[in-house]
């Protein structure tokens, strides 16, 4: 009986021994579970009271004393709020968001150029003022910076428009008397040297007659009137304008400019057609050989 119960209570020590690692086992297991379910709560929480809002560059304007402007740029006008301490950089911002106008491009006014190191406040900018913005866009930029070969082409295009020379009043006046008698004879689409001897039987602005010699000894173009003979450096000539005669095309209108400006030309008609680029190459220092 003894051994028996001996038995029996050194078998119940045993098997009381052997189900306590169950138990440590389930504490653990619950430990790690009470763990990692809080190690999930930590990582589910709320974003916003663990992490801070990700700023987008901009300072907010809450709570900050602000004042309204009237924008004026292009023939636009932007009303624009903004903080009385932001500084003049910081308008120029806001003024690109508005306009598109980046502010490297901007000249801001405001009682004179607005400056960018100095606050609203400081420069005494009052609620309402108008704010005068200069500047262009770089599309505007790049629309006027256009290839060289492109503003010639606008140029010539321009000219063509224009009336031709021989159809102003100025110059009507003296084309209506006719081609001269005397003046020498043309040939149209040809082309020729310089002759030996004077180009005569032509007409200046006056009407009077008029004939060019050119001296390319002396390098000089002298100009004879019935009243006196002007003799000009060729070097002095600054251009040659030359237009076909309508009607006549045979023969040209033609101009030496001997000053600075138009307003000093001199106007020589009915000049042979055959000529012409002989006397602007002589003149203008291109010299011609045949």
């Amino acid at each position: 009986m003894a051994a028996q119960d001996g038995s029996e209570g050194l078998g119940m020590e045993t098997a009381a021994s052997l189900k306590e690692p169950e138990v440590l086992c389930e504490n653990t297991n619950k430990a790690d579970a009470a763990g990692t379910e809080q190690v999930s709560l930590t990582d589910g929480e709320d974003s916003s009271t663990q992490v801070p809002a990700v700023s987008n560059g901009e300072d907010s304007d809450e709570g900050k004393e602000m004042v309204e402007l009237k924008i004026i740029w292009n023939k636009n006008k932007y009303d624009l709020k903004i903080p009385l301490d932001g500084t003049g950089a910081k308008l120029k911002e806001r003024i690109h968001t508005l306009t598109g106008l980046p502010p490297a491009m901007q000249k801001v006014m405001y009682k004179g150029l607005l400056p960018e190191d100095k606050t609203l406040r400081e420069i005494k900018v009052t609620n309402g003022a108008k704010i005068m913005v200069v500047g262009s866009t770089i599309n505007d930029v790049l629309a006027v910076n256009t290839p060289k070969e492109v503003i010639q082409q606008e140029v010539k295009a321009e000219e063509n428009k224009k009336e031709p020379l021989c159809r102003q009043k100025q110059h009507r006046k003296v084309l209506d008397k006719g081609k001269p008698d005397d003046v020498m004879p043309s040939i149209k689409g040809a082309k020729e040297r310089l002759p030996t001897v004077p180009l005569s039987g032509m007409y200046n602005k006056s009407g009077g007659k008029v004939r060019l010699t050119f001296k390319l000894e002396q390098d000089q173009l002298w100009i004879g009137t019935k009243e006196r003979t002007e003799k000009i450096p060729m070097g002095s000539i600054k251009n040659v304008v030359t237009e076909p005669i309508e009607g006549h095309e045979d023969y040209h209108m033609m101009a030496f400019q001997l000053g600075p400006t138009e307003a000093s030309q001199y106007w020589v008609y009915w000049v042979p057609a055959q000529f012409v680029d002989a006397i602007k190459d002589t003149v203008l220092g291109k010299w011609q050989y045949f």
